[in-house]
């Protein structure tokens, strides 16, 4: 992850296009304060564009301790001048999610599922836009369930696909169903997969990630409290999503997608995930312990999301 950020960090973006992140409410504009509830910030209390106008990456994960170290190895990579443990959590003032900045990188959490993901989404996307920050590159790290690869395997996402393995997120609003498109940048993806080439301290593959609405059912898993389904439709499920091109499973990547590149998150400004998975969901339903590992620079546990 470090020579990824050192290697944008050193282009002057002519390639980028310039553009700022928008958000899509009109009512915005008619406000005199935008409060930020679950990030405790807000437009009239804090300077946004002072704290925030320099950022160029936010990297999101589950865990907020993960997005902690995460934060403390970044600052080692990058060289950042000052002591680590200085890091405070910007978020300190409430205990939904925790936020961390290391120069222009913004490292934060999103706990577990979709909705966690999206009230964080919503604010963050609201904070770019105050902020006035330009070509920001995001990226969701995490760890996931691998359908027929190898357990310590580095999944780069080219798609976010849903249940049906289509590439969308539906979204229900005010009882309508509104589909958004969770298309990715396949540029940035081959990008990432250069940088792992580079590196070989890990096996790593480009694939769709499918994300489903819990951890247990949804996945296929057989240990959780329901179980509606045999053995043998769990195999015939995931055989249908590997030929599908499903590399692995979790439970936050199309709302992310879909919600960033309705924002101008998208097109040369990459948006893309990197995920180690943690176990074959074709043969177990248990997370195997692994060594932390290391993901494009990027040291992580990799204990389920």
């Amino acid at each position: 992850m470090a020579l990824i950020l050192l290697n944008h960090l050193g282009k002057d973006h002519k390639d980028y296009i310039k553009q700022q992140v928008h958000v899509k409410n009109p009512y915005l504009d008619t406000m005199e304060e935008d409060i930020l509830y679950h990030f405790s910030l807000s437009t009239k209390t804090h300077n946004l564009p002072e704290m925030f106008g320099d950022i160029k990456f936010v990297c999101v994960g589950g865990s907020a301790n993960r997005m902690k170290a995460f934060a403390h190895f970044i600052h080692q990579d990058l060289n950042i001048p000052g002591n680590p443990d200085d890091i405070r959590d910007i978020c300190e003032g409430t205990d939904r999610y925790s936020m961390y900045k290391v120069g222009p990188v913004l490292s934060i959490s999103h706990g577990m599922g979709v909705p966690s993901i999206s009230i964080m989404l919503h604010e963050l996307i609201k904070l770019l836009h105050h902020a006035r920050c330009q070509d920001v590159v995001l990226f969701r790290l995490g760890t996931s369930g691998g359908v027929g690869l190898n357990p310590g395997t580095v999944v780069i996402t080219d798609k976010a696909v849903d249940y049906s393995f289509c590439p969308q997120f539906e979204q229900v609003v005010l009882g309508k169903v509104i589909t958004r498109s969770t298309e990715l940048d396949e540029e940035v993806a081959s990008e990432l997969l250069q940088y792992a080439s580079e590196l070989q301290s890990f096996p790593t593959v480009i694939g769709k990630t499918m994300c489903t609405h819990d951890f247990y059912e949804g996945q296929g898993r057989l240990d959780g409290a329901l179980c509606s389904f045999s053995h043998e439709e769990k195999l015939e499920y995931l055989r249908k999503a590997y030929e599908a091109g499903v590399r692995n499973i979790e439970m936050e990547s199309t709302v992310f997608a879909a919600m960033c590149r309705v924002c101008g998150l998208k097109g040369k400004t990459p948006v893309q995930f990197l995920f180690v998975h943690d176990l074959n969901s074709m043969t177990t339903d248990l997370s195997l312990i692994l060594s932390p590992l290391s993901c494009c620079g990027l040291c992580h546990a990799t204990e389920p999301l």
